[in-house]
């Protein structure tokens, strides 16, 4: 029975939906085959483009969850407004040859990019995993956060954890703990952000992390039994 419900509440929000978002077309435009945007991911771009929180580069829309204007006003040495600091983007594959070293389609066309989770070049994307589902994973920059993992099977999840609030999801380290645990730099909660995932879902936002991200951790691990560290870790032996 709540199976059932689930499915009729999602396809009420599908119906409420029916013309894309700018940054949804865009975004759907670099997929790779077998890949969509999920309809959550698409109800999120629709709120950013009806509150205006973007702006348009010759590469394409970046989406934001809170103003850009507002967070840079509001930043200081010990913290800063806005929640979640996250950029959605039409990026696509086009750059995995250099994270992965390789232009090999069985890898990269594996892979679509969709958002910049930090300021050191860490990504989120969609992944294909070997029975075909599409989940969203994490790669880490190398130079800076090393998370390398699942995020969500579920989008809505991802979408939670977006409204946790950490400063950048890119650290995996910090998921065992809530936003803002080391005191030093505190990043101020996003409630209308939040506020929109609860409602609209009708979830509860998690209090850190690892409620939601099974096995957050970094490429140089030497196993975890997350299926995306295992897949890209198979192929770069």
């Amino acid at each position: 029975m709540m199976r059932v419900r689930l499915i009729d509440f999602m396809e009420r929000l599908k119906r409420k939906s029916r013309a894309p978002s700018v940054l949804g077309r865009q975004i759907e435009a670099t997929l790779c085959p077998g890949m969509s945007v999920p309809e959550p991911l698409e109800l999120l771009f629709k709120w950013i483009e009806t509150k205006g929180y973007f702006i348009d580069k010759s590469a394409g829309r970046l989406g934001f969850l809170f103003p850009e204007d507002e967070m840079k006003a509001g930043w200081t040495e010990s913290g800063r407004p806005g929640g979640t600091d996250i950029t959605f983007a039409p990026e696509g594959n086009v750059n995995l040859r250099y994270w992965f070293r390789t232009e090999d389609p069985e890898i990269i066309e594996r892979l679509c990019v969709f958002a910049k989770t930090g300021g050191d070049g860490s990504m989120a994307a969609f992944w294909l995993a070997d029975d075909g589902s599409q989940k969203i994973v994490h790669l880490g920059s190398g130079s800076g956060s090393t998370t390398l993992c699942v995020l969500a099977d579920d989008p809505v999840d991802f979408l939670r954890l977006l409204a946790i609030g950490y400063d950048e999801i890119c650290w995996g380290d910090a998921y065992s703990e809530p936003p803002n645990a080391g005191g030093e730099f505190i990043v101020s909660p996003n409630m209308p952000y939040t506020a929109w995932v609860e409602r609209t879902f009708q979830v509860t936002t998690p209090d850190r992390g690892t409620d939601l991200v099974k096995w957050p951790l970094s490429m140089d691990a030497q196993s975890s039994p997350d299926p995306f560290w295992r897949w890209v870790n198979s192929r770069l032996v």
